[in-house]
């Protein structure tokens, strides 16, 4: 019975408490009414009757339109230069409440007319719009680059709050190109030979790379002759070279090892039974390593100073292996493992060319990491 007891309690409580939260009671204890007001709202949609909500949804609206309209005046008065968002904010709370007692007809026999300020709302956005804006011309009228990215923020913001407000499309644009970094980036010259395919690759995969670049909206990166072609007059200049690289450096290597086996069949009995020993083997193992490896230097110049901003240098190492074995003597003295490996034979190594691309993706992957580490938030 006791336990019977317990749990009825429990249920009851859990009712209240549940109860409370649906009607947006526990909301208003904790000072926000604007949820109180929508968990009120909501509760009254479905049960009309429900004498908790009602009450909770008189005293929290009250108190909610208080509040906002306590904020405005507060907002009107300040110095914030951007005072008239937070204005434009609290009035379009305040329409939110609106709007969600006029969907409630049991709401609107409690709260018969919900206060709207359409009016103000728009008024209070013309004028953020217009303080965002004169902030874009102060910082465009800087003249750096870094102010030029701040103007372009605020004219967005102010495109945002007022489309096509005064001219401010073309001051975004105007923002745009004076905070854009032009980056040209020279192309990596090698005349040797049977590299020259390669690297002409690896250049592909460079331009690849700076053509789909997109992390950072105001950093733009030109091949040298799009450059050359758009007359663009660069802010930086990106050179790549090798400082060095060796291509099929060849390292062989063997390995003599005496082996022996015990209790193997080496005859028999004139009357068939098997004769055991030990039989003997040497094998020669062989490892043929050739490495290939390469030092790319990567420097940013400023085109203006002529200042190098930022210099660095990839390593890449490539090592094609292969390995074979020959052996003399009693076959049953090897392992399978050592077996097969004799039976394997010497084979060509990759050419020069595909030696060189092959070192350079490692310095690729580098590279990239590097670019995009720069100029992401540049």
């Amino acid at each position: 019975m006791k336990n019977i007891s317990r749990l009825r309690y429990f249920i009851y409580l859990s009712l209240i408490i549940l109860g409370g939260c649906t009607t947006g009671k526990n909301a208003l204890q904790k000072g926000d009414y604007d949820a109180s007001v929508a968990k009120a709202v909501s509760r009254l949609q479905n049960s009309p009757k429900n004498s908790e909500a009602m009450q909770v949804l008189k005293t929290a609206y009250d108190l909610a339109l208080q509040d906002h309209l306590r904020k405005i005046n507060e907002a009107k008065l300040s110095n914030d230069l951007f005072r008239w968002e937070s204005v434009m904010y609290d009035y379009q709370k305040i329409n939110q409440l609106a709007d969600d007692i006029n969907s409630c007809p049991a709401c609107l026999v409690l709260v018969p007319n919900p206060s709207k300020y359409v009016k103000e709302v728009a008024e209070s956005k013309l004028n953020a719009a217009a303080a965002r804006y004169e902030s874009g011309l102060s910082y465009l009228n800087t003249n750096n680059r870094l102010s030029a990215k701040k103007a372009y923020y605020e004219f967005e913001k102010t495109q945002n709050l007022q489309p096509n407000y005064k001219d401010v499309k073309n001051k975004m644009e105007d923002a745009y190109w004076a905070a854009v970094t032009r980056v040209v980036v020279q192309p990596i010259i090698l005349n040797r030979g049977p590299y020259k395919l390669s690297a002409d690759y690896f250049q592909q995969q460079i331009d690849h790379f700076i053509s789909s670049y997109s992390r950072n909206k105001f950093v733009i990166f030109y091949g040298e002759d799009q450059a050359t072609q758009q007359k663009i007059v660069p802010d930086q200049v990106l050179s790549l070279n090798f400082d060095d690289f060796v291509v099929g450096q060849t390292y062989v290597k063997e390995r003599v090892e005496k082996l022996k086996r015990d209790s193997v069949v080496i005859g028999e009995t004139r009357d068939r039974k098997p004769i055991y020993g030990t039989v003997r083997a040497t094998l020669s193992i062989f490892e043929k390593n050739i490495s290939s490896s390469g030092l790319l230097d990567m420097s940013i110049m400023d085109w203006q100073t002529k200042k190098i901003v930022r210099q660095q240098k990839f390593p890449g190492t490539y090592v094609w292996r292969d390995s074979w074995a020959s052996y003399k003597g009693d076959d049953r003295a090897l392992d399978k493992h050592q077996l097969a490996m004799t039976r394997r034979k010497e084979i060509l190594p990759p050419p020069p060319s595909a030696l060189f691309l092959e070192f350079t993706k490692p310095i690729y992957s580098q590279l990239v990491d590097n670019i995009s580490g720069f100029y992401n938030n540049y």
